[in-house]
């Protein structure tokens, strides 16, 4: 294995080179464009269309004669193009939804490219062997001048997209503003209707008709789980094409068998799982964990500031406290309140005191962070009452929500706004750090 792992990375077999080429300059420009298709919610646009070349590719087969490049490419362009052009006719003109009239176009197409397919092979071609291999893919039966034409597609396909990336960046998000700002929308999209096709064309005898809106689709639906920045997906995009494209060659590579197209929908569909799970804000676990973390933080601050409150119904700050007055005011397991204090002795925030039972007693920073979190729920309170007007005793529930997520600047700017108030609408008393806002 390791020996067949250096002896492809090496390069060394021309075939590797032209394998390898054409599904990395596939995998880059599909992944890339895929992000536009997939924020304009066209993701099975581009499924219909890769299904519908396949009557385009067997009409080329029998107008040249042969399986030349340039003649599948014209062909597969035209009815790539006629299949869109179907799907906005049938969609204006009668009562049909978008996702019905896909469903249409696709099977209507390639039921037909089926059956040129079938015709084909019932002529005796000599030159029809492997054309069935546009269906499924077979990037090892790729020639030198199969890849010089479908490669160089696919990086016309990515200058077009760092040429036009600022236009098509603005109608992908927001169409009705970029015409608004002279913008030629329907160029763009005609651009970007192009690219589609274009690339679909490019990858048929790598990953085929069939698998091809996958190479579109999963690498952009993996980058949006690990960033917000539209440049920074589309790269990202890019590379994902890039390293299924990779994989799936290595994996044809070191079992003959193993057909490659497929392979490579196989590994991207693998990077996407990956995202899903791993992706530091958005995946599954990440966000698990977030949650755990917030949750966490949520009980930590109550605890803070029942003892607070504690503090404050009998005026003394030197009372010791036990879990017994806690849960009093704080619906929770003991078990659960147990860990919460450890936690907060750990961050010096409390103070326990052995005895029987055990007590505890905010801390001077404890006090502080409990006062922050009041501060905050009675600001809010106030805010609710005073501006947007509701009920004084329909607030609490809210403001015990948003004290948790309030930032300091927020709650510098709700204080500013309501003018350092000392009273919150129930009449108790706004704790300010120092110094304090004068009555009156």
């Amino acid at each position: 294995m390791i020996d067949l792992f250096f002896e492809f990375f090496s390069l060394a077999d021309p075939n590797v080179r032209y394998v390898l080429a054409g599904t990395i300059l596939l995998g880059l420009s599909a992944g890339s464009l895929g992000c536009f298709a997939v924020l304009r919610e066209r993701a099975l646009v581009g499924d219909a269309v890769a299904h519908a070349v396949l009557p385009g590719v067997c009409l080329a087969f029998i107008v040249a004669g042969d399986k030349n490049p340039y003649w599948l490419l014209m062909g597969s362009l035209f009815f790539g193009w006629l299949s869109m052009l179907v799907m906005d006719i049938v969609i204006r003109n009668s009562k049909i939804s978008p996702d019905a009239s896909i469903g249409m176009v696709l099977s209507v197409f390639f039921g037909l490219g089926v059956v040129m397919l079938t015709y084909i092979q019932s002529t005796g071609n000599v030159n029809q062997s492997g054309l069935d291999a546009f269906l499924f893919g077979n990037a090892a039966s790729m020639l030198p001048e199969d890849v010089y034409v479908f490669g160089f597609v696919s990086l016309i396909v990515l200058i077009c997209i760092a040429v036009a990336y600022k236009e098509l960046k603005m109608v992908s998000f927001d169409p009705q503003f970029a015409k608004s700002l002279g913008y030629p929308v329907k160029r763009l999209e005609f651009l970007i209707a192009t690219l589609l096709v274009v690339t679909i064309t490019a990858g048929l005898q790598a990953v085929g008709v069939v698998l091809m809106a996958s190479m579109l689709i999963i690498p952009a639906a993996a980058a949006r789980y690990w960033t917000d920045t539209l440049h920074v997906m589309v790269i990202t995009a890019g590379v994902f094409g890039a390293l299924a494209a990779v994989s799936g060659s290595w994996i044809s590579y070191s079992a003959p068998a193993m057909p490659t197209g497929p392979w490579m929908v196989v590994s991207a569909a693998i990077i996407f799982a990956a995202s899903f799970l791993f992706a530091p804000k958005r995946g599954e676990v990440g966000q698990w964990f977030m949650k755990r973390k917030n949750s966490r933080k949520v009980n930590e601050e109550n605890v803070l500031k029942t003892l607070y409150h504690l503090e404050e119904a009998d005026g003394n700050q030197g009372r010791i406290r036990t879990e017994k007055d806690v849960l009093k005011r704080r619906n929770m397991k003991e078990s659960t309140l147990r860990n919460i204090l450890k936690k907060l002795e750990a961050k010096k925030l409390v103070t326990c005191y052995q005895g029987s039972p055990n007590g505890y007693l905010l801390t001077e920073n404890g006090r502080q962070e409990a006062a922050r979190v009041v501060r905050v729920h009675r600001l809010w309170e106030l805010y609710l009452t005073e501006r947007l007007e509701i009920k004084g005793d329909h607030v609490h529930d809210d403001a015990e929500s948003m004290e948790h997520v309030i930032t300091p600047e927020i709650e510098e700017r709700l204080a500013e706004l309501l003018g350092h108030p000392v009273l919150d609408p129930h009449k108790s008393r706004i704790p300010y750090g120092n110094p304090k806002p004068k009555e009156g």
